[in-house]
């Protein structure tokens, strides 16, 4: 089965112990503990309406603290909470929307900048617009003035061990999960991305040399309906795509510049109809002579509909020791491992 959900789920008093949750990672972030040791944070206000002095009991409240905190929701509650601008995370924090139906969506969204261990953990993100301009708290102790934000659901910047595990993400008017300037340890899993142009950007400048260390699993995510693009699209470092099921794209599904390293393993690729489409693969703004060398790999995928993996390099092994984080399961389990993926119990 999936070793994620596999490591807690089976307990059918998981509720009792939340925190076991951050000894279940697998990947590049594995090493994320969110905020475990730390108590627990119940959020119970909805609302967002002072991003300067934010309400006990309300989202920014809790993730701004500095001391570790697993924050949870008021249990079987629906919390639509509309952010009035972007959500920024301070460091050894779990948001944990296991139990209730959790909903983050406005202005923003969630922004992880230079900060490490944080868990994002069953909730949905959508529908998330730019804004900025004016002063936003980071921590007890800091505010400071923001500029206007992308838009991304989730933008990681100069971070490092995150986990974003079984969320459901759509429509937001840039990227789904951005993650930029030397951001590493990252595990993408269990994820339901669906309805979105520019889903997934790893490196933001092919002449940004700190992304040549980057690490990021994305591993049993459903690509779903409605997508375009960028799933992901790589700028340097090692990027391990493994059993993840890629159910609909447009242009393509894989990208990249500057000579990333990309394991493609156990993953089913189901091309569009669009016969000019068919392509999983594309090296942006790159002639072959140059892409020719780069190192991305294709083992153990399934091709549905026509798709084909156009894969390079030598075969480096020690480039694909650097991107791989897990043992890839059969691509012929991939409806099992997938399963569940996005928001537990919801759409």
């Amino acid at each position: 089965g999936n070793p994620i959900d596999d490591c807690w789920r089976c307990d059918p008093n998981w509720a009792s112990d939340r925190q076991r949750l951050a000894d279940c990672g697998i990947g590049f972030g594995r090493a994320a503990l969110g905020g475990k040791g730390g108590r627990f944070y119940v959020v119970n206000d909805s609302s967002d309406r002072d991003t300067v002095t934010p309400a006990p009991g309300t989202l920014r409240h809790a993730v701004i603290q500095d001391e570790p905190l697993w924050i949870t929701f008021e249990s079987g509650a629906t919390m639509v909470i509309k952010l009035k601008h972007e959500l920024i995370v301070n460091s050894y924090k779990t948001i944990d929307g296991r139990g209730a139906d959790v909903r983050i969506t406005g202005n923003g969204c969630i922004t992880l900048q230079y900060v490490s261990n944080v868990i994002i953990h069953n909730v949905h993100v959508y529908g998330c617009t730019p804004s900025g301009n004016t002063n936003i708290r980071s921590t007890p102790t800091h505010v400071g003035y923001r500029g206007r934000s992308d838009g991304d659901g989730i933008s990681i910047f100069g971070s490092r061990d995150l986990w974003i595990d079984h969320c459901a993400l759509s429509l937001c008017t840039d990227g789904l999960i951005d993650a930029i300037m030397g951001s590493t340890g990252i595990t993408i899993s269990n994820n339901y991305f669906s309805h979105h142009d520019e889903v997934m950007l790893l490196g933001h400048d092919d002449k940004y040399l700190p992304d040549s260390g980057m690490q990021v699993t994305i591993a049993f995510n459903k690509f779903g309906e409605g997508l375009v693009q960028r799933m992901p699209r790589c700028r340097r470092g090692y990027i391990h795509v493994v059993n993840n099921d890629f159910y609909e794209w447009k242009m393509y599904a894989i990208g990249g510049s500057a000579n990333p390293t990309i394991n493609s393993e156990g993953n089913r690729y189901m091309a569009p109809s669009d016969p000019s489409a068919k392509e999983v693969t594309k090296r942006e703004d790159t002639n072959e002579g140059e892409w020719a060398a780069w190192n991305w790999r294709t083992e153990g995928d399934i091709m549905v509909n026509g798709a084909f993996f156009v894969p390079s390099g030598q075969g480096a092994s020690l480039q694909y020791a650097k991107a791989s984080s897990v043992d890839p399961k059969s691509a012929a389990l991939i409806d099992q491992l997938t399963v569940n993926s996005g928001v537990l119990g919801g759409p």
